[in-house]
Formats: C-alpha cells, structure tokens, sequence
C-alpha cells in the first residue's frame, strides 16, 4: 500500500510512503537529461540502485559524495556540488536529488536551488527525521559558524520518496531522534500522535511498526498542511503563528546543535528545546500544568533526553538572539495556549527565560 499526501503550494507535489517506492521515481524525471544524486557516504549501495533506475528511464547519472550529518551542510560542499554540477554541463532542464537524512536533502535542495537559479529537486529521505521534517516543504540551507541553516531558500520539490525500505538498518538512536519531530507534530496539531506514542513507545520505535508507519504519515500531513498554507513564513504577524509553527521547539534547539559543534542529533537537541518551551508556555501563564509536564513524560518514554547544562544557558541565550525567527533584535519563541493550539511569545522578560531554563537544567 502506498499512501499520497498532498502538499498544495505555490508548485503542487505529492509525497508518497511506503514500500519499493524507486520505481515510482521515473516520472518525475520528464525533461531533464542529466540527473545529480546527492548522497552521504554510507548510502552508495543505495544511490547505486537508485542510479540504475534513472539510467533505465534514459536520463544521465552524476553520483556526488557529500559527507556525512551537519558537517556536510557548508558553503564549501556546496561549492564542490556546484564545480561538479558545471563540469557535467547541467542546465536548467536537468535536477538533482537529495538521497540521505536530513542534512543531506537540505544540501541538495540548496545546491537545486542556486544552481543556474534553480532547477528541479526530488528528496528522497531515509532517516524517520528526514521524512517527517527535512525532506517535505521546500526549506533548503546550510550552516554558517554563526548558526544552523542562516543562508538558504525556499525550493518546492517536485516529489518526494519516503521509501520505509530505505530506513532498513537505521540505527536506533536516528530513530529516536526522528521521534522528536513526529512528537512535535502531536504537540502542535495532531494529539492522535501523543496518543500512539504513549500507549506503545516500544512500537513506535521499531523499524518496520504499524505504529511506526501511522506516525510518520500522520506527520507528514501535518507538515504538508502547514506549508500548503504558508511556505514562506509569511503569515506570522503578531501572536499568530503560520509555518513557524513547525519551529516548536527549534530556538533552543538549534543553539543546542551549534554549542555541541553538531555532534548531537537534531532530535536530541530539540526534545529539550520542547521541554523549555513547554516549561515557558506555563510560566508565561498559557499553558496548563499537565500539558506541560507531558512533553517530559512522552519524550522520555521514547528515550530522548529532556534536560541540558545548567552552566549553558548565557552561550545558548547568544546564539538564540541570532536565530532566523528573531525579528529587530526581539526574541520569538512558538509556544502553546493549549494541545494543538500554539502561538509566538515575542520578547518575553529575560528574567522569566533564564527562570525557565534553570527550571529545566539539568
């Protein structure tokens, strides 16, 4: 069974879940005569097999080892892709595809974007993060030493491939951390999430899980419905929120990677992120207590850690002050009024941040 979501923005573009989904990649390769697969190192096997399929179709394939994680998200692998994008003679008709994790399709969508100002982008994820987040909503970019994904671009894809075969071997711990964002969907729209997780965490952690599977469609749908609405983060005026909506979580977040030089996975770092928003959203006096303290109980449940450095915070507070959704020097921080009812909290009082954070220290 293969199932297709919609995602209704400016350029339309299914996402399909399911299995032995690259035989559903050549019509998506109309047009173009040379094909870019972008790819980390562990995934030759599969950008292999990936290869012959578009070969078969009748089109050109460029293999580009990019690296492995965040470290391979910078200006100098993207400058690589591009040297080797202008040797293949590519043109605007040709595309690039993003085959890996989440730092992978962002790299790719980056280098589709800027090269010769933009050709076609497939993402085809094989991380559980990847697929919940990265790989759908054409959010591209890369990490400068200042922060995560500071320079980018909006870039639709024209489809994307969650082959669940693709996720066969993911370790455990990348498992875990996709769980941050599936849980985050639960949070800030789809309560149904929370509820598969809670009753079996056990199964939502296991390859191959309905459990698993349902989590991963229903936030995806969340995503597409979100960015269907607002692409570009175009709607948040005020205290309403449109596509930052799926940043719950991230501010803290991010300055968590940066500080560990990235050698965190992004889940990890964004389950305490929620935690601290959570925590925030109640001392701020619009979230009840139990909403709150359940962030803690199900992210815990599936073994992500909900507590960082009590000696962090004036490093993380800098980094913050520099995040994408910071506007004239004001923070903004996604928080909730309610389950699946979130809002923006900007310039909250800095003695009530630093209360929040040591709430939540470890």
């Amino acid at each position: 069974m293969i199932t297709e979501i919609e995602v209704a923005a400016e350029q339309p573009y299914q996402v399909l879940v399911g299995h032995g989904l690259l035989d559903r990649l050549p019509p998506l390769l109309t047009g173009a005569t040379r094909v870019a697969v972008l790819h980390p190192p562990a995934l030759i096997g599969a950008a292999e097999r990936l290869a012959k399929v578009i070969t078969d179709a009748g089109s050109e394939v460029t293999r580009i080892d990019v690296g492995s994680g965040e470290s391979s998200k910078t200006v100098e692998i993207a400058a690589m892709c591009w040297s080797v994008l202008g040797n293949a003679g590519f043109t605007r008709s040709d595309l690039i595809i993003g085959l890996g994790g989440g730092a992978t399709t962002d790299l790719a969508g980056f280098v589709a974007a800027t090269w010769l100002r933009g050709v076609g982008l497939i993402t085809v994820p094989t991380t559980v993060l990847g697929m919940v987040d990265a790989a759908v909503g054409g959010k591209t970019g890369i990490n400068t030493a200042e922060g995560k994904n500071l320079v980018g671009a909006f870039w639709e894809p024209r489809g994307v491939l969650c082959d669940l075969d693709l996720l066969d071997g993911l370790p455990r711990a990348e498992v875990i951390s996709g769980l941050a964002e599936v849980i985050k969907c639960g949070f800030i729209a789809d309560p149904v999430i929370l509820e598969r997780v809670e009753a079996d965490p056990a199964a939502a952690r296991e390859l191959g899980s309905p459990v698993l599977r349902e989590v991963i469609e229903r936030s995806i749908d969340v995503k597409a419905k979100v960015v269907s609405a607002d692409l570009r983060e175009a709607t948040s005026v005020g205290s309403a929120v449109g596509r930052e909506l799926v940043n719950y979580g991230h501010t803290l977040g991010h300055a968590i990677e940066r500080r560990e030089h990235y050698r965190w996975r992004h889940g990890e770092a964004v389950s305490i992120g929620m935690v601290f928003v959570a925590e925030l959203s109640r001392r701020a006096g619009y979230l009840d207590a139990e909403t709150a303290s359940r962030h803690r109980a199900v992210l815990g449940a599936v073994g992500l850690p909900t507590s960082y450095a009590a000696d962090a915070y004036d490093e993380l507070l800098a980094t913050m002050a520099v995040d994408k959704k910071t506007r004239g020097g004001t923070l903004r921080f996604v928080i909730l009024e309610a389950l699946a009812k979130a809002r923006i909290l900007a310039g909250p009082d800095p003695d009530l941040l630093r209360e929040t954070y040591r709430a939540i220290a470890s």
